[in-house]
């Protein structure tokens, strides 16, 4: 990894005592910078939906290679948008290094290499065939790997690898997205099946890594154990920043999660008909299981309609976990993790603030604007147009991320992560236990049998 621009988060052993908190924070600590850069965007697209006077959204691949051209997509509109989405990145994150001490001038050009390699990574996801089975983020990953592990990455460019900067800043915007109305579709079914299951399985994940497996690197076991049990990238992305995981802790976690995501999105609809589970059970149990809201998509359609509502409902409420746990991780690894790392110093409430990482906050916050402010406000219709537009500048913020882990990463690092095959081990451990669990409570609350069964609107 990089030593010269190291902005991964730090690990237990490095960690010093953390300053007080000044006013100067608010503009010049990269937590804050995110938060603001995440409410600017938010705040742009909200009131260009709203008041319908301008069109704030980001530059969006179609799918191309089955009957359609990529060339054919370069028109005069997504040019625009285009320039439009470098424009507003681009300003937002060099004032955002420009108050964190970072040289304008060599922020710049390294922020438009690295969004030349992120419309790479953008073009090869937008495939047909590579569309359908793996996410941005892999070949995110993979770009900035071949990149690192060939030619090397230039100096110039490293300025612009801040993988931490990007991911807080799209969280930030992702918090818009996740509605506390999503519990009310489903009730407390959606909740026994995705809030008890989800902590259940993170924390026998946990014993399972670090007790049974005895693995040491414990951010990386609480990063694949979200991955795993919430929503997979999303998931792996929030709590690695908020237990100062490795850039190589969270590229492994992620890739592991996105090869069984396929995986299970391709055979998991399969064995629910072979066993006939039926739409709403087996719709359930995918959105439960399968990691990635957009793979619970795919499988749940495979089942029908109903499948397909039910899956994506459990799913939704699940990723409103995410802030949440994140938010534990954070006082779980600052007042045991690294308070046994620190020879047992005491770790006050204060130091507790002092240390959690402030992104979390404005993911709450543009939570509960648009759950209580804007929804109530302007209608469902205008916060899921606000969300279309955000939905393209968070992927955007993430590529960037990704592809910087990729840059920052070495194949050598990469090899040593698997300690023997334990990582993988841990997963599809993990994973088989979280069928298991997921599959009871669906079975207790969707059968028919203990229940009266739920009445989904289609």
């Amino acid at each position: 990894m990089s030593k010269e621009n190291n902005t991964a988060v730090k690990t237990a052993d490095d960690i010093v005592t953390t300053d007080k908190f000044a006013w100067s924070d608010l503009w010049k600590k990269e937590d804050w910078l995110a938060i603001w850069i995440g409410f600017i965007i938010i705040a742009a697209g909200a009131v260009g939906v709203i008041t319908g006077g301008f069109d704030f959204s980001a530059a969006k691949f179609s799918t191309w290679g089955n009957g359609s051209s990529l060339i054919e997509q370069f028109n005069a509109g997504f040019l625009g948008k285009l320039i439009l989405t470098i424009a507003v990145l681009g300003i937002l994150f060099t004032a955002g290094n420009v108050l964190k001490g970072v040289s304008a001038g060599k922020y710049i050009p390294a922020f438009l290499g690295l969004f030349v390699l992120a419309v790479l990574v953008r073009l090869i996801s937008a495939q047909y065939t590579l569309n359908r089975y793996l996410e941005w983020a892999f070949w995110a990953i993979v770009v900035g790997l071949l990149v690192s592990n060939t030619i090397g990455v230039p100096k110039w460019l490293k300025p612009a690898v801040q993988t931490e900067f990007y991911i807080k800043a799209g969280l930030v915007i992702m918090g818009f997205s996740v509605l506390f109305s999503n519990i009310i579709n489903f009730g407390l079914y959606g909740l026994g099946i995705a809030w008890i299951v989800t902590p259940i399985v993170i924390i026998f994940m946990w014993y399972f890594g670090t007790r049974v497996l005895k693995i040491d690197n414990k951010p990386f076991v609480i990063t694949i154990a979200t991955a795993t049990s919430v929503c997979g990238t999303s998931a792996a992305i929030a709590t690695g920043a908020a237990s100062k995981a490795k850039k190589t802790d969270l590229s492994l976690a992620v890739s592991i999660s996105i090869i069984f995501t396929v995986i299970m999105m391709v055979f998991e609809p399969i064995i629910i008909k072979a066993a006939g589970l039926g739409e709403l059970m087996g719709g359930a149990l995918i959105g439960g299981t399968v990691d990635s809201t957009g793979a619970v998509t795919v499988a749940g359609t495979a089942l029908g309609e109903l499948g397909q509502t039910t899956a994506v409902l459990v799913k939704s409420i699940q990723n409103i976990l995410i802030g949440f746990i994140a938010f534990a991780v954070a006082v779980f690894f600052t007042a045991h993790v690294e308070k046994k790392a620190e020879s047992g110093n005491k770790v006050t409430a204060a130091e507790i603030w002092y240390r959690l990482p402030k992104f979390i906050i404005g993911f709450f916050a543009a939570s509960l604007l648009a759950s209580f402010v804007v929804l109530p406000a302007a209608g469902s219709e205008a916060v899921s147009a606000i969300n279309k537009v955000l939905d393209q500048y968070k992927n955007w913020a993430f590529v960037l991320a990704f592809t910087s882990i990729g840059l920052d990463t070495n194949f050598r690092e990469l090899k040593e992560q698997f300690q023997g095959g334990k990582p993988l081990i841990l997963y599809v451990v993990g994973q088989l236990f979280n069928i298991v669990i997921t599959f009871i409570a669906v079975y207790i609350l969707l059968s028919g049998k203990f229940f009266p069964l739920p009445n989904i609107a289609l």
